[in-house]
């Protein structure tokens, strides 16, 4: 680690401490969530104002480890034996609705592959983001829940795929070959997760849990890496990876003892949320593209962008939740699938390596999904249904 590396880390540290601290003191005039704080922060410190952190090298990695552990945790949260049926149901046939309208919307701004980009842009939801906020309100395991879990599941799986293909040029006949190799072995890899453990290896699994071996923990983050770099060796996101591992050590952990299940959870997520999370979004502030808004033009997209969110994304999905979930809940499962911002960053991201999104289109959809963060959820939470708020006491 150079000398420039160690300083820079340190600022992203700090600020990743001072975020849900001032998060806090502005939580008794307005509620902001801590990932846009952070994301705000990462611009003060880039190269756009204070130019105290550069994403490269070191503080780079950390930060696509951060994105991999926020896709993982976001894949394990999913309870496919819940969701599967007719929530899985209703979300892919609202997701399928918003990308029909996402493309001819995107066709209309931008044309050609950059138009396909904004409009699958427009079919995401920040399932890594929405459900924390849930399940600290206690509606996980509620209906409400239920629906808004598949809900996020097809807005953030199927865009990853949809990009792959998007961007595939004339070559959709290999596309389609490395996704199949990819989900056989993602399938192979469940089926192993599911099988019951042999006796020494939950034996190890249960001494080391209080020890220097952590095997468990290990196992699990070498199965992340592994399936991200499966991903990257098949020219596919390493996103779709890091996602797929979150199921396979879903259903590793599930083949044991809830008690060991809860603890290797618990030390994830203090690596993820409590290391390299807010990496990941303090680094996506740093390369947030200040300058590109200085256009007029593109400073205007940014509501319009927002309000396409809701359009495109929220409104197929509260329509199709009407019957099921009462006009309230379903309005607010509409705003929160409008929410869009993780996987928003990877999309664009991608889009500009390949040259077909313009940096002023990009930072307006990046914008605006902090913008979605910022608004959409904290109306939403106001109109759960009260038969879908958890039973106290």
């Amino acid at each position: 680690m150079t000398s420039e590396s160690s300083v820079m880390l340190t600022v992203v540290l700090a600020v990743a401490v001072l975020a849900p601290i001032i998060a806090d003191q502005l939580s008794r005039v307005v509620m902001v969530p801590s990932v846009v704080l952070q994301i705000g922060l990462g611009i003060l410190i880039g190269p756009a104002v204070l130019d105290w952190v550069r994403p490269t090298g070191l503080v780079d990695a950390l930060s696509d480890l951060g994105l991999a552990f926020l896709m993982l945790l976001a894949g394990y949260e999913l309870k496919y034996a819940r969701i599967r049926g007719a929530p899985l149901g209703a979300a892919a046939s609202a997701w399928l609705v918003s990308l029909a309208l996402g493309i001819g919307v995107g066709l209309l701004i931008a044309g050609g592959d950059g138009g396909l980009v904004v409009g699958l842009a427009l079919t995401t939801t920040t399932l890594g983001v929405v459900l924390p906020v849930l399940r600290d309100r206690g509606l996980l395991d509620t209906d409400f829940g239920t629906r808004f879990m598949a809900v996020g599941a097809t807005g953030e799986f199927l865009p990853i795929v949809a990009i792959a293909f998007a961007l595939s040029g004339e070559r959709p006949a290999h596309t389609t070959a490395v996704l199949v190799v990819f989900a056989l072995v993602a399938a192979g890899a469940a089926a192993l997760a599911r099988r019951p453990r042999h006796p020494a290896v939950a034996r190890l699994v249960t001494m080391t849990l209080g020890t220097s071996a952590q095997v468990a923990v290990r196992f699990c983050v070498f199965v992340s890496v592994a399936m991200v770099a499966l991903a990257e060796s098949l020219d596919l996101d390493p996103v779709l990876g890091a996602f797929a591992s979150g199921v396979v050590i879903h259903l590793f952990l599930d083949t044991g003892v809830p008690r060991e299940s809860d603890e290797v959870l618990a030390r994830l997520e203090g690596i993820g949320f409590g290391f390299l999370i807010p990496i990941f979004f303090i680094v996506s502030g740093a390369r947030f593209d200040v300058d590109a808004l200085a256009d007029p033009s593109t400073l205007a997209l940014m509501p319009v962008f927002l309000v396409l969110f809701l359009a495109v994304r929220g409104g197929p999905v509260g329509l199709l939740q009407v019957q099921t979930l009462g006009a309230r809940s379903a309005t607010a499962a509409g705003l929160l699938a409008a929410t869009a911002l993780p996987l928003l960053v990877v999309i664009t991201q991608i889009a500009q390596d390949e040259g077909v999104l313009s940096s002023g289109t990009s930072s307006a959809l990046v914008g605006a999904g902090m913008l979605s963060v910022l608004v959409l959820p904290a109306i939403a939470l106001r109109l759960v249904s009260p038969s879908q708020e958890p039973r106290r006491g």
